[in-house]
């Protein structure tokens, strides 16, 4: 029978998830048997793109599903979220008042996949390369308060921090703190292709046509040692080229489970159902949308013609007519669930409004209409983003103050050309690294920020972001995070559109899947499991 899962939400670093499921994550089978995840994630290796798969490079929610499954890191997101927890390591803990000195133990025993002695060293290899190799990704800024690794004996590791940082612990359970054998992993050099290689739960072998990785499968790897319980033998990840190949794919038996993204009529036809085998899992998301900008474009450089568009721009019409209730407006790049959040661009610019958009561009002397170019991605944010992007069209134009025209493009060629500058105005969405308002703000704003941007606001790099950091107690530092929402507001270099939820469909002989992602999309293969469903 058809039934539509819910998880509860829960206000992120306050609370932890509650969590309804049919069928739970400890009820795993021995089963040789694959268990098969459809995603319309596409890996793609390219000469722009190399090495998509090596965690001093990769940085999208993708690619990052894969070594998670595979790279072990020191700390690890718990089930049902919450503040980080050792995995690789034994304990880990500031040492010091001021958030400066972070010493991690590593667990006795640990190994590589293929039976080599994890120590200490291997650690502050893999922390030191991914600081130490620039990419255009810009991934390595995650590690960027990192000053000097130090390690004592063969299993602990001494972090010092150049700034206080107490969303340290968050960024080593990220990939690009994941531990690499220096066997595998050249200092200096990015491992090119889809080989992966650690000491997670699982390990991994990619099928490869046409420098595309078409599906992976994942084997329980027995040298594993952490936290997380493996409630299967075997997973394999299946890319498709769209969300209606996957959705059939589901239906024939194919694939057992079915990710991201699907299309927003998939997902009301699956909550409309009253029969069928065939469950689908609701669960709160970080996932949020926005316009980007390049604020050295001739078309965008004047901020007003920024301005104006937050102004004449319906969230509301927009997500009602794409989206309906799988996603909310979004009024700040912090979303609302988030400690910290404040609807910035809604306490300045209020309901849409074409007049009050066209005073601004009159008191700039902004000659009008605005001919602008909105670039989207046709492949990796789901089937509605073009949907999505008509309607932007038309809200604009039919304000008489903007000549807009759309273009979309596969993400292989979309996203080198973003970083590059090459559109003015573009779309993207962003998949949390981690749970906290600090990674909405500085992946967008900081030094060697992940858009490239030219935007600089040298207060909140150098004053607004590392004083919110100093706070352990995320709510002292709503006082700053505010600040630098505000001053996005004014300044709109970037735009925020809308935050949306998560789904996974699942068939109803899969267990665990209520688990399978958390809040910031982490894809959590060790959680599925063969069983009776509840």
């Amino acid at each position: 029978m058809n039934r539509k899962t819910l998880v509860l939400p829960a206000v992120v670093g306050l609370l932890a998830p509650v969590l309804a499921a049919c069928g739970g994550s400890d009820s795993g089978s021995d089963s040789g048997d694959a268990i098969v995840v459809g995603t319309t994630d596409r890996f793609t290796a390219s000469k722009d793109d190399p090495a998509p798969l090596d965690p001093a490079y990769a940085y999208d929610v993708g690619t990052w599903n894969i070594l998670r499954q595979t790279v072990q890191t020191l700390m690890i997101q718990p089930k049902g979220d919450g503040d980080p927890v050792p995995e690789a390591a034994e304990k880990c803990g500031f040492t010091d008042s001021g958030n400066e000195r972070y010493v991690c133990t590593l667990r006795s025993g640990l190994e590589f996949a293929n039976g080599d002695e994890i120590t200490a060293s291997d650690v502050k290899y893999s922390i030191d390369r991914a600081r130490g190799i620039t990419t255009d990704t810009q991934v390595n800024s995650l590690l960027s308060t990192v000053d000097t690794v130090e390690t004592r004996g063969d299993r602990e590791v001494v972090f010092h921090l150049n700034t206080a940082d107490a969303t340290f612990p968050y960024k080593l359970s990220t990939p690009v703190a994941g531990i690499v054998n220096p066997k595998d992993y050249e200092k200096s050099k990015l491992r090119d292709g889809f080989a992966v290689d650690g000491s997670g739960p699982y390990t991994m072998k990619a099928n490869v046509k046409n420098d595309e990785m078409v599906d992976a499968v994942f084997t329980k790897n027995p040298k594993y040692k952490g936290t997380l319980q493996v409630n299967n033998d075997k997973v394999q990840i299946r890319s498709f080229a769209d969300a209606d190949a996957m959705g059939a794919a589901l239906n024939k038996g194919d694939i057992d489970v079915m990710t991201r993204a699907m299309s927003p009529q998939q997902i009301q036809k699956l909550s409309n159902a009253s029969g069928g085998n065939i469950d689908l899992v609701e669960m709160p998301g970080l996932e949020i949308r926005y316009l980007g900008f390049n604020t050295d474009a001739t078309s965008v450089k004047d901020r007003a013609v920024r301005q104006a568009m937050a102004q004449i721009i319906n969230r509301s019409a927009l997500v009602a007519k794409v989206y309906g209730t799988q996603a909310e407006p979004l009024f700040s790049l912090v979303p609302a669930t988030v400690t910290g959040h404040s609807n910035s661009f809604f306490n300045k610019y209020g309901d849409p409004s074409d007049s009050k958009a066209r005073t601004l561009l009159n008191k700039a002397g902004v000659t009008t209409p605005v001919k602008l170019t909105l670039h989207y991605t046709t492949d990796h944010y789901g089937p509605a983003t073009k949907q999505e992007f008509e309607i932007l069209q038309q809200q604009l134009n039919a304000s008489g103050l903007f000549d807009v025209s759309i273009q979309g493009t596969e993400w292989k060629v979309f996203r080198p050309a973003e970083q590059k500058g090459a559109y003015d105005v573009y779309g993207m969405g962003w998949f949390p690294d981690f749970p906290d308002p600090d990674n909405f703000i500085a992946p967008f704003l900081d030094k060697n920020n992940m858009l490239g941007s030219p935007y600089t606001n040298n207060k909140i790099r150098n004053e607004l972001i590392p004083q919110s950091r100093r706070q352990a107690d995320r709510l002292s530092a709503s006082s700053s995070l505010t600040e630098i929402q505000d001053d996005v507001a004014d300044d709109v270099p970037v735009l925020p559109l809308w935050q949306g939820k998560q789904y996974i469909a699942a068939r109803d002989d899969i267990t665990g899947a209520a688990y399978a992602l958390n809040s910031s999309s982490t894809l959590q293969l060790w959680q599925l499991g063969r069983g009776v469903s509840s």
